[in-house]
């Protein structure tokens, strides 16, 4: 929620350069131009408790994601393992990817195909 509310105040400071901007003169690119830098820096001034607020968020919740054990198996881990377990030393990789075929069509390798 804090990097959200970050992001809505840094949106309100350019919308509220971009109108100054327009209200002093400014017209094409540089009027977009000038009210990023003017944006920026106001933002880099004037919003530090919410930056830093954000920036804790975003860490506290990678400590978080990072704290969390990940095991991640589907089905073509499953039979990337299937076969170098059952692989009798053939190292043809048209036997692989016959293998692969075969494991994508649902059929055994011993069935004939059709």
């Amino acid at each position: 929620m804090p990097l959200v509310l970050y992001t809505l105040w840094r949106i309100l400071l350019f919308a509220a350069a971009l109108g100054a901007g327009y209200l002093l003169g400014l017209r094409s690119w540089l009027l977009v131009l000038v009210a990023a830098v003017v944006a920026f820096a106001v933002s880099y001034l004037a919003l530090s408790r919410p930056r830093d607020s954000a920036a804790r968020w975003l860490a506290e919740r990678d400590a978080r994601r990072r704290a969390q054990p990940r095991v991640v198996r589907d089905e073509d881990t499953d039979f990337e393992d299937s076969v170098v377990d059952a692989d009798s030393g053939d190292t043809d990789p048209s036997t692989l990817r016959q293998a692969q075929d075969d494991a994508g069509s649902g059929r055994r390798g011993d069935e004939p195909a059709g």
